[in-house]
């Protein structure tokens, strides 16, 4: 059976690897055993904070299409397990009586051996379509986004599932296209992934795992309001909040993040909405949850609806559903009565603003710096730890409550503790107003900038142990080492990557990689020959991280900004030229200089069964040199990789165009020559129209290749 990555790319049995968007594959995808006797997996769908998600086909109803949602929250102890499992059971009572025909139906929970071990999965009806995420992304490159008519569609679709389920005292938590599926059968949204489940796994890690005894937030930061991020406070409005967020990404295409600030309106800027839907807006986003309508009823009122339909309809909240959504007969295994809402707090008062000073000078490490020789164990480590983000000193709020204007990578599950404004001294005010300045001059991301400085900071002083800092003098010292740390991040945002590439830092993913791919395999050229160029950029600043699993760690963003810049530059003509060679010779020679981690790729169009010498004149051991093959493979393996051989002589194997892959490995420079030498060359080149199909079989885009 075919092994699938979660975006439905299918790979040979065995792979560790998706050979289309490079995405780890589970070993449980595409196996033949059957979990609880009954469901056979097909293939993984995603995976989360609780764990991971697959489609399988349940064997007792004729192979129907179902969801598993692995229960695998992230505690050690046997209790932690113990006390998590309990919630978890009560989390899918509240789903069971769950009953929408615009909500997955959970069928039940299924305790079985996976992998080796005993695990937990919740069984729900599989969904067929696309999610709004997707729709959105295969819009964004027609250069297309939503009509105003469709999103205000969605709406009408949606609100009345959300006031179904406030009616029963349920907040879905996590709003956003991600979590959005049009259902292919009746063009409907569909709502799925209750943000509770992701609870029950934040909450126990938290009570449960001594670095992290704080209250639990679970949210997309951007999407969710910011009771619910900064004090795990949950409303129905909280939800409304969300869906208007998403309406405004899917309207704008842009994240929430690139929005402005949601409630003071500077979203409309750009573009032109209805009073209606732009007033209905602005309620639903108000920054004081007072100010915002409170429940879905009032939404669908406000956007006036369609002649014929009629929000009286909605039954009041807290009364039963109507009778179509009504629960089967039998009793839930875990039935739990949920709790409704409870009315928000008052107004918090305002925060005075900080002002922003001249930039303070840069302090100077105590260790090695970022980049240096001395990081291997911290940035090794870093990659490896990728989901450490625990706040430094004091929660991490505190520190973006100094940033202005920050955002946060998406669909993010945290602890947080609610913390008073804090007592920092005049010069330590400056010094973070100054890196707050200098960030946003940069157009780097607050949210990642803490999180890939926080994992540095754990890893550069072990001595601390993970400790949370304080915000009084006693851990002064320590802050300052923290800002110092930033402050390097900063340097080398600057140093090595474009302002387009830094401001997508946090953000890149698979779809990023996949597209790169694409993109350079138009210009005859591979994936492997991009990767080298970047290996050799992010290697050149980072040369202890050789060989290790990065890539979906927070210092893997900086890999990714560094290939998006690659792509441009091929695409320019920067770092790509074509050999062709005169009439009637029978080589070309083509020169030039490179400076340490820098890279340049030269393609030439051959014929098979060519007789044919290459030769990279250069001091011994300062290049690494590649030639591939139009389509490499098992039987047609690269001629030369990552290779400090510089020649080589044979007959061609394959048709098409080769790649010839320089790169500078000294810390001087390096000055080539490269010298092509063909018998029977093809002296004229193929035209765009008669260039072959991108290459297929192309591998991913990841580090290492």
């Amino acid at each position: 059976m075919s092994l699938y990555c979660s975006q439905g790319h299918a790979n040979t049995p065995g792979s560790r690897f998706c050979n289309r968007c490079g995405e780890a594959l589970s070993a449980a995808a595409g196996g033949q055993e059957l979990l609880g006797d009954r469901y056979k997996i097909v293939r993984e769908l995603g995976h989360g904070g609780f764990g991971r998600t697959y489609l399988a086909e349940d064997q007792n109803r004729f192979r129907e299409s179902c969801v598993l949602k692995e229960f695998a929250p992230q505690v050690q102890s046997s209790y932690a397990l113990q006390k998590a499992e309990e919630l978890f059971q009560r989390e899918a009572g509240v789903l069971y009586q769950l009953q929408h025909p615009q909500i997955p139906r959970f069928r039940e929970l299924c305790r079985t051996q996976f992998n080796g071990k005993p695990s937990l999965f919740l069984v729900q009806d599989y969904v067929d379509g696309p999610t709004y995420r997707q729709l959105l992304d295969q819009r964004r490159l027609q250069g297309k986004t939503f009509s105003e008519a469709e999103v205000t569609q969605l709406m009408r679709d949606l609100l009345p599932v959300l006031h179904y389920i406030h009616s029963l005292g349920v907040v879905h938590r996590d709003i956003a296209p991600d979590n959005l599926i049009l259902r292919t059968a009746d063009q409907l949204p569909v709502l799925i992934d209750f943000g509770g489940v992701k609870q029950v796994a934040a909450s126990v890690a938290s009570q449960y795992t001594p670095s992290a005894p704080t209250p639990t937030r679970v949210g997309k930061v951007g999407y969710a309001p910011d009771e619910q991020m900064d004090h795990g406070q949950v409303y129905a409005h909280s939800d409304l909040y969300a869906l208007a967020v998403t309406v405004l990404v899917l309207l704008t295409g842009k994240e929430p993040g690139e929005l402005g600030d949601l409630s003071a309106g500077t979203w409309r800027q750009g573009i032109k909405l209805s009073p209606t839907l732009s007033r209905t807006l602005m309620k639903m986003l108000a920054d004081s949850p007072r100010d915002r309508f409170q429940t879905a009823a009032e939404v669908l009122q406000a956007l006036q609806p369609l002649p014929g339909a009629n929000p009286s309809l909605l039954p009041p909240p807290g009364t039963l559903p109507p009778a179509a959504y009504a629960p089967p007969s039998t009793q839930p295994t875990y039935a739990v009565s949920p709790q409704p809402p409870v009315s928000p707090p008052p107004n918090p008062a305002p925060t005075a603003a900080v002002p922003v000073p001249a930039p303070a000078p840069r302090l100077p490490a105590t260790k090695a710096p970022l980049g240096g020789i001395g990081l291997g164990p911290i940035l090794a480590t870093v990659a490896i730890a990728a989901g450490v983000s625990a706040a430094v000193w004091g929660t991490r709020d505190v520190w973006l409550s100094l940033l202005p204007g920050g955002e946060s990578p998406p669909d993010v599950v945290e602890t947080v503790s609610p913390s008073p404004e804090p007592e920092f001294s005049a010069e330590e005010r400056q010094r973070k107003a100054a890196l707050t300045q200098r960030r946003q001059d940069l157009g780097v991301d607050s949210g990642f900038l803490v999180q890939i400085t926080d994992s540095t900071f754990h890893q550069r002083y072990p001595e601390l142990g993970g400790r949370s800092l304080g915000k009084g003098e006693a851990d002064a010292e320590w802050r300052e080492r923290w800002d110092a740390i930033a402050t390097e991040w900063l340097d080398i945002f600057e140093q090595e990557l474009s302002s387009t590439a830094r401001r997508k830092l946090g953000k890149y993913s698979t779809s990023d990689r996949t597209a790169w791919r694409d993109a350079v395999n138009k210009l005859y050229v591979s994936s492997r020959a991009l990767n080298d160029l970047t290996d050799a950029q992010f290697f050149n600043r980072f040369p202890d991280l050789r060989g290790q699993d990065f890539i979906n760690a927070p210092i893997g963003q900086v890999w990714q900004g560094m290939a998006a810049d690659q792509v441009a530059a091929m695409q320019s003509g920067k770092t790509l030229s074509r050999i062709e060679f005169s009439p009637g010779s029978l080589g070309e020679s083509v020169s030039g200089n490179l400076k340490p981690g820098e890279g340049r790729v030269y393609i030439a169009n051959l014929q098979a069964e060519q007789p044919a010498r290459f030769d990279l004149e250069t001091n011994s051991g300062a290049a690494l040199f590649s030639i591939y093959p139009p389509t490499p493979s098992a039987q047609v393996p690269p001629i030369l990789e990552d290779s400090e051989t510089t020649r080589w002589a044979g007959t061609l194997p394959q048709s098409g165009y080769y790649e010839f892959v320089v790169v500078s490995r000294g810390r001087e420079g390096l000055r080539y020559r490269l010298n092509l030498a063909v018998d029977r060359v093809i002296t004229t080149p193929a035209s765009p129209d008669d260039r072959p199909t991108p290459r297929q079989s192309d591998e991913p885009v990841r580090p290492g290749n």
